[in-house]
């Protein structure tokens, strides 16, 4: 490892497409934040339109809840999973880890799409319920459709979080099977070599790519 460099290859790049250590990891990695994404969005967007289109006791409490996440330490909030789940026994499993992803991504997902249904005006709702819409026929044709670009950047915050979070797959590693970064940050500790840098530039790409592809989707189109 040199800097600057002494010449151009890409033979670490084949090296790394070379090393199923690495290469698996990437496929957990994907499976992982994908399986994360949809499940955030899901239970997210329930609560989302719970607080923001109810009122009830114990509304602000739930909000708090919901966020909290994001006030506790990684390392605190991945011991105290670990914990839990050693109870439960889902104790170094990937359905463990996958709840332990869905934890951290929902408060994103929450936080975005309530400022989502803030802004969300309901007149239009309100004349569809006029014309004898029910309320799953408003939900699946204007609720949902005008709240896809609050649904897209959710889902990117909650697949690159997930993507990417080291402190609490540390803790929750499914046996044999961590995900990239684990993999990354274990390498590191044994050996340095390039092939770090080039395993650092794909998950750079990845992240890069996701988040060009929910700007192109959810940002202003122009009117012809």
């Amino acid at each position: 490892m040199r800097f600057p460099p002494t010449g151009f290859s890409l033979r670490w790049y084949y090296a790394f497409l070379e090393s199923s250590l690495f290469i698996d990891s990437l496929a957990l990695s994907l499976k992982l934040a994908t399986l994360t994404t949809v499940l955030s969005l899901l239970i997210g967007f329930a609560a989302a339109f719970a607080i923001e289109r109810h009122k009830f006791s114990g509304r602000e409490l739930i909000r708090g809840f919901m966020l909290s996440p994001l006030l506790i330490p990684a390392v605190v909030l991945g011991l105290g999973l670990m914990q839990l789940q050693v109870w439960i026994g889902l104790s170094q499993t990937v359905v463990g880890l996958l709840v332990g992803h869905v934890v951290v991504t929902l408060p994103y997902v929450v936080r975005t799409l309530s400022a989502s249904m803030v802004l969300f005006d309901r007149n239009l709702e309100h004349a569809a319920m006029s014309l004898r819409a029910t309320p799953a026929t408003v939900l699946r044709t204007i609720t949902i459709p005008l709240l896809v670009p609050g649904l897209i950047s959710a889902g990117v915050f909650a697949f690159v979080t997930s993507f990417g979070n080291v402190s609490l797959s540390v803790f929750l590693g499914a046996g044999g099977s961590v995900t990239l970064p684990v993999q990354v940050l274990a390498y590191v500790e044994q050996t340095v070599d390039p092939l770090v840098a080039a395993v650092s530039s794909v998950v750079i790409v990845f992240t890069l790519l996701a988040i060009l592809i929910a700007d192109r989707l959810s940002g202003p189109r122009s009117v012809i």
